[in-house]
């Protein structure tokens, strides 16, 4: 008998050493080691700016040093998927909207699923585009403006940034809900845009409310109205496009935090909560106003129905237009 229970005793006190390890473990305080936030584009770009605006206080509040690094290329993708396969517990991202909705429409060959493969964490900022003409274009008020475009079908073109950019998909949008037709022009980025329309050479864009309001300000363009469903502190003075009888319109473009599918539910809590009270904070609510963002923050939960409700709407006009990245 006695030979019997001794390996019973030993399994069971070794399951109980194994018990209490693990609890260990799981009772182990986060961070336990420096946190990365990557960022898929380059320094001194607006992604950048927001990681490092929030790298220190965030860092303060968790009690560990956070690095951001930058890993550029692919729309931001490149760092996005690096994210979804990090698997140290301790790696962020700074994303844009595209980033977390509609990689994978656009490009079924995107390595990672932003559905399965993301936590959303926290929305940072949000901020409307603003439809743009030339300074000398017809139409004394953004509903005439829009009917001369109406009338004057595919004789119009419009600038993006590029096929798949919320400038390209936000016009296509626009053009769906207002009967517009132009046609597009993809460039290489926005100063491309800015030149082509002051040369006369493209009629229409969707431009951030920053550059709109500077190349306004200098007499280069004429801005129609805001995307966001009303007027924007960003671009004071300047009507929604509601205003203009556009119902039911909304595109913003925004940036949010998010980490791998794998973060425990208590981290992404607890990061959404420092998120918020962070950006919120007079200091880097400044700071991000002065970046061109409205500053938003709010739970995991929210940003998750933010990405749902976007990646809907563009998605269909993805679909309705085959719309592809190669």
């Amino acid at each position: 008998m006695r030979l019997i229970l001794f390996p019973l005793r030993r399994a069971a006190l070794a399951l109980l050493l194994s018990t209490c390890a693990l609890g260990s473990q799981a009772a182990d305080p986060w961070p336990s080691k420096p946190v990365r936030i990557l960022v898929g584009f380059p320094a001194g770009t607006s992604p950048d700016l927001v990681a490092r605006t929030l790298s220190e206080p965030l860092g303060k509040a968790l009690g560990q040093s956070v690095v951001v690094e930058n890993r550029p290329g692919a729309g931001g993708n490149i760092a996005a998927d690096l994210v979804a396969k990090a698997t140290d517990g301790h790696t962020l991202g700074v994303m844009i909207n595209g980033n977390l909705t509609i990689a994978k429409l656009l490009n079924p060959r995107t390595p990672y699923d932003p559905a399965r493969d993301l936590t959303p964490i926290s929305l940072v900022g949000t901020a409307p585009l603003v439809l743009a003409v030339p300074v000398n274009a017809a139409g004394s008020t953004p509903a005439e403006a829009l009917a001369i475009a109406r009338q004057s079908g595919e004789k119009l073109s419009y600038g993006s940034p590029g096929v798949g950019t919320v400038g390209h998909l936000g016009m296509e949008l626009l053009k769906a809900r207002t009967g517009i037709a132009p046609v597009h022009v993809p460039y290489p980025g926005y100063p491309q845009v800015v030149t082509s329309m002051i040369a006369g050479d493209i009629q229409l864009s969707l431009l951030p409310p920053g550059l709109a309001q500077a190349q306004a300000a200098a007499g280069k363009v004429r801005l129609l109205g805001v995307t966001s469903t009303g007027r924007s502190a960003l671009v004071p003075g300047v009507p929604s496009l509601a205003e203009a009888g556009v119902k039911d319109f909304q595109l913003e473009i925004w940036n949010a935090v998010a980490g791998p599918a794998t973060l425990p539910p208590p981290v992404v809590a607890r990061l959404s909560a420092l998120l918020s009270e962070i950006t919120r904070s007079p200091e880097v609510r400044q700071r991000l106003y002065q970046q061109g963002w409205q500053v938003v923050g709010g739970s995991s939960e929210a940003l998750a129905l933010r990405i749902k409700a976007d990646t809907a709407a563009l998605g269909k006009i993805i679909a309705e237009r085959n719309i592809k990245v190669d």
